[in-house]
């Protein structure tokens, strides 16, 4: 991942909206939710979700399908993935322990 593709996802993560709906997309992988079902849960209008799914899909943290009359969004793990990995990367320098105490956090989970 380049160096503008994290800033864009981690600004697009950096409201509460939109990480809300992130984490709840995640961990619907990989069936998704609908669009309407996420504006559900946000609380909401339709119209402001919609501009904060925009956010996320400009990043590339989210894609849409069609599955019949409903828009279901699915979280991109590729681009979660690559994120963590640049963020990995960068901070721990080549130095694996550095990393350690963080996945022994993501063990538990």
């Amino acid at each position: 991942m380049e160096m503008d593709s994290a800033l864009a996802a981690l600004a697009a993560l950096a409201h509460p909206t939109r990480l809300d709906a992130f984490r709840l997309l995640v961990r619907h992988e990989p069936a998704g939710l609908s669009t309407g079902d996420l504006v559900e849960a946000s609380g909401l209008t339709q119209s402001t979700f919609s501009t904060h799914l925009a956010v996320l899909a400009k990043a590339g943290l989210v894609t849409a399908e069609k599955r019949g009359r409903q828009q279901i969004q699915r979280a991109s793990i590729d681009t979660l993935r690559a994120l963590m990995t640049f963020l990995a990367k960068d901070c721990c320098e080549g130095r694996p322990e550095l990393c350690e105490p963080l996945l022994a956090d993501l063990a538990c989970c």
